[in-house]
């Protein structure tokens, strides 16, 4: 520890630093059982309530090879609002015809649904009401 301004800092310990790097090991996440094994440690540092500045640094270090894993692995593209419809169309047994006069016509509620016209923010919010979910899923 270290006086500044009347206050205790920790100091960061290079050797303890290396002998945290030589326990876990860190490297580019290749596998599931790397990823697994990295996201166990980090979860430990995570609710440490005593973290050392050491276990910090590992802390980041493991979440940033944690990102760039899922990043490349578990990338999720955003679902189109039309997407999300007919998802929830077909979970809740919602038909087209339901949806005449909540969005629109016939006619309205099939280009919507089949993507062919944007869903307005009024749409949205019909939506959102029907289903009971955020409007900002339909946007």
């Amino acid at each position: 520890m270290t006086k500044t301004t009347g206050k205790m800092t920790p100091t960061f310990d290079d050797a303890s630093y290396r002998h945290l790097l030589f326990e876990i090991a860190p490297k580019v996440i290749e596998s599931e059982a790397e990823y697994h094994k990295a996201l166990t440690v980090a979860e430990q540092l995570t609710f440490n309530k005593t973290r050392t500045p050491e276990e910090s640094a590992l802390y980041q270090l493991l979440v940033t090879l944690i990102e760039v894993y899922e990043t490349e692995n578990y990338s999720i593209e955003q679902s189109k609002p039309h997407e999300i419809l007919q998802h929830l169309m077909e979970v809740s047994g919602t038909r087209q015809a339901d949806l005449v006069g909540i969005i629109g016509s016939s006619g309205v509620v099939s280009e919507v649904v089949n993507g062919k016209r944007a869903i307005s923010k009024a749409q949205a919010k019909a939506l959102g009401d029907y289903f009971k979910l955020s409007p900002n899923l339909f946007i």
